[in-house]
């Protein structure tokens, strides 16, 4: 009698977008055997097809809705631009669909709890695409807060580098539309805060396991251009961020993010000092290093290299595995809405201050 193996279960996935961002989604999941990409959306003429066509998918679409009244798909991954995540994700979750969405997920608080109040009601497996969440040195410079080596936790530090707007090592940002609409607030932008913010303020934060209780923030935007202005787009976006935080157990924290951080073409930079020890972690494209200086090497200012970071599953890949499981993972839309808070917190602030000139 032949003996045969049990074909594994298959998500059927819709990949929504078909951007840079959704080339990365879908090289992901194809690595997975556990995935089906069975359709692909967009509506700029042409581009769902050659998407298609790229990956090997069998089903494209110009409109989401044709998408689901096709229906024969289990999840969506929407790599949708930032504005047009919620109206698309509220779609997706009324139609009964499991949805892993790009960062942030909505522009707004408001929206952001409304997503997940209905994912959660509904019990649909949503997660957010906080991509650092993948850093291997992040999930082992958390297990060392957790474990007390640090002891109580007084001061944070953390940063987003970029520094594109002073380099061109990824192209001319002031020819180029995939730049100039970042720095648009009337094209979408909501500038280097709601770019990367919630990337560093995501990477703090689930390091050290607690959330801010209060928040104060300073918002810039340099000139970079004559009458701010090229083209048909006006400047008027934060290139620059400040935040500081006090956290539940009274430490305090800065976390800052900017675009004129020369030097750095893309670097998240965290440092935790508690009353037994500190760790130290950087992270960018081409190398991560976490140090800890803990024990009796606080007395001597010595730092060494924790080596030992084992990687673990992608976002993408637990994504599925939440999906054929039927049990949430991490992170969530509630988590992402809880991020938006903060950020709405810091724009508020700002408008605030900026009235009182």
């Amino acid at each position: 009698m032949a003996l045969f193996k049990k074909t594994p279960a298959k998500v059927r996935l819709l990949v929504l977008g078909t951007g840079g961002m959704a080339k990365t989604h879908a090289t992901a999941f194809a690595q997975d055997q556990r995935v089906e990409m069975v359709g692909t959306v967009d509506v700029v003429p042409g581009r769902a097809e050659a998407f298609a066509k790229q990956f090997g998918i069998k089903k494209h679409f110009a409109d989401l809705d044709k998408a689901i009244a096709w229906g024969q798909f289990d999840a969506a991954a929407n790599v949708t631009p930032d504005s047009i995540h919620y109206p698309t994700t509220m779609k997706l979750l009324n139609a009964k669909k499991h949805v892993f969405c790009e960062k942030p997920l909505a522009e707004n608080f408001k929206l952001a709890d409304e997503m997940a109040t209905t994912a959660e009601k509904s019990k649909l497996i949503n997660m957010v695409n906080l991509t650092y969440r993948n850093v291997a040195a992040l999930h082992a410079a958390k297990k060392i807060v957790a474990d007390g080596e640090l002891g109580e936790i007084r001061h944070v530090e953390a940063s987003y580098r970029q520094s594109w707007l002073v380099g061109n090592q990824w192209g001319r940002w002031d020819k180029e539309d995939m730049w100039l609409w970042r720095l648009s607030e009337a094209h979408g932008s909501k500038g280097v805060l709601g770019d990367v913010g919630i990337h560093i303020l995501d990477f703090t934060t689930f390091c050290v396991g607690m959330m801010p209780l209060s928040v104060q923030a300073k918002l810039k935007t340099f000139h970079k251009a004559p009458d701010d202005k090229i083209g048909k787009y006006v400047l008027d976006a934060n290139d620059s961020a400040a935040m500081t935080l006090e956290f539940s157990n009274g430490a305090l924290g800065i976390i800052h993010a900017s675009r004129f951080m020369t030097g750095y073409a893309n670097t998240l930079r965290l440092h935790v000092f508690g009353t037994k020890g500190a760790l130290e972690l950087s992270n960018d494209h081409d190398l991560t290093t976490l140090r800890k200086c803990v024990g009796e090497d606080v007395h001597t200012q010595a730092w060494r290299d924790v080596t030992k970071t084992e990687a673990g599953p992608t976002n993408y890949h637990k994504f599925i595995s939440a999906v054929l499981a039927k049990k949430n993972g991490e992170p969530d839309f509630r988590r992402a809405a809880d991020l938006q808070k903060i950020l709405d917190l810091c724009y508020s602030q700002e408008a605030s201050q900026s009235a009182m000139v």
